[in-house]
């Protein structure tokens, strides 16, 4: 009885922030739409940061986004068959280097 009036609760019934999440989306043909990413086992998710920093840390200053809670982000995804919801993501590649014109190479002449 102890454990519960002391505020530890080692399960919380609210695991998602509240308030809403900064989420990524793309232009779509009837205006922006919500970006769906891949877990790294290829199951698809949607994406929420708690903030806009981490956000733009992990997709560029130049991701668009818009704010939405947590459960209208899933009532967008859901019909989509997307039922995970991933927080934060880090991505663990590293971006990618900007790549250097290749020197023309000289033809070889064979004969």
């Amino acid at each position: 009885m102890a454990d519960l009036l002391s505020g530890d609760d080692p399960e919380p019934s609210d695991r998602f922030p509240a308030g809403p999440l900064f989420v990524p989306v793309r232009p779509g043909p009837s205006g922006y739409v919500t970006r769906l990413f891949r877990t790294p086992l290829g199951d698809r998710t949607a994406v929420g940061f708690t903030s806009e920093q981490q956000l733009v840390a992990t997709l560029g200053p130049e991701q668009p986004w818009i704010r939405l809670a947590h459960p209208a982000l899933c009532a967008l995804t859901a019909p989509l068959g997307v039922a995970a919801l991933t927080l934060d993501p880090q991505f663990a590649a590293p971006a990618p280097a900007p790549v250097e014109p290749v020197s023309s190479v000289p033809a070889l002449r064979i004969g």
